[in-house]
């Protein structure tokens, strides 16, 4: 592995490997506040990065029974060329751009952390500069596209009247799976057409529905979710067939069922109706700070890859229909 300057000993005593992947951990849960999913990516990230501390640095693994090296002395080899050897080790494998630039994100956030506990004497995260991840333009449904997902059922089962308030939702307000699934009846305002949404950060804000979406939630919530109540339904908009909340897993399902049955419509998943509402928003005449107020997005950059897609689906448009294009 690259050598660099080494850093003096830290100020503090280090854990154990485990204390700390544990403490860092929590952490990212606590004062963070990050979801499940980063959480989950960012230990495995850490994990990664200690294996291959390891195997740089054969000389400092443990004895015994014990499979993790004295947390002293890997983080002795945590610099900022170790950094740079891990990510390039991983580009040549081939790793996507978008893992790569979470990884890179995932060790500044890591060896920031270090530091401030005292374990670094130094933050090489700092020197660390990663490529950022290529933004695709999304896969969307185009407007009559849409429209044939989101036809009422024929047979109006509990189920099938649950999966098409799952599909209008989505379509109506561009709100993501994990928001969708930790709805509760209350959360929902008939008055307003709005529902409260508990987004990422615990970021609460208010969505607006139209009238095709409220029909569907009544048939729902009216007709069929009585059907399936339990004692572990609790206060859940939307129930499994087994009265639990819903789980993301079944909502892909579900998107997925229905978009096979429309002619000629992608294979997209509940975040690419995310992506199909934003774009019909801003073909629509919605300016760019209302849509990303309505997703939910941090930043306006986020926003702004859905005004490249109306632009690439408008030239397209105008290469199949004007004479001289």
């Amino acid at each position: 592995m690259p050598t660099g300057t080494r850093s003096p000993e830290p100020s503090h005593p280090t854990p154990e490997v485990a204390e700390i992947v544990t403490a860092f951990e929590r952490h990212l849960r606590l004062e963070r506040d990050l979801s499940p999913h980063t959480i989950r990516a960012y230990v495995s990230d850490v994990t990664a990065l200690v294996d291959h501390l390891k195997a740089a640095n054969p000389g400092q693994t443990a004895t015994g029974n014990d499979p993790m090296p004295e947390a002293g002395s890997w983080l002795a080899a945590l610099d900022i060329a170790a950094l740079r050897h891990w990510l390039a080790a991983q580009h040549a494998e081939g790793l996507s751009r978008a893992t790569l630039a979470r990884r890179t994100a995932c060790a500044r956030t890591f060896t920031m952390f270090c530091h401030r506990q005292g374990w670094l004497p130094t933050d090489p995260g700092l020197l660390l500069v990663g490529a950022k991840a290529q933004k695709t333009l999304p896969a969307v449904l185009d407007q009559p596209q849409a429209q044939a997902a989101l036809t009422p059922p024929e047979d109006p089962t509990p189920k099938s009247l649950r999966d098409h308030a799952i599909l209008e939702l989505l379509y109506a307000t561009g709100i993501r799976v994990s928001e969708l699934c930790a709805l509760d009846v209350d959360d929902v305002d008939r008055d307003r057409h709005v529902i409260r949404v508990l987004g990422k950060g615990r970021k609460e804000r208010s969505v607006p529905f139209g009238l095709p979406s409220l029909r569907a939630l009544d048939a729902w919530c009216i007709n069929a979710r009585p059907l399936w109540t339990t004692p572990q339904s609790g206060a859940a908009l939307f129930l499994g067939v087994r009265g639990g909340r819903i789980d993301p897993g079944t909502v892909r399902r579900i998107v997925h069922a229905r978009l096979r049955q429309v002619d000629g419509a992608p294979d997209l998943s509940p975040h690419g109706l995310r992506h199909t509402a934003a774009t019909h928003l801003l073909e629509g005449g919605a300016d760019l700070r209302s849509v990303q107020e309505l997703l939910g997005h941090a930043s306006l950059n986020t926003t702004q890859i859905y005004t490249h897609v109306s632009i690439d689906r408008l030239r397209t448009a105008y290469r199949q229909a004007h004479p001289r294009a």
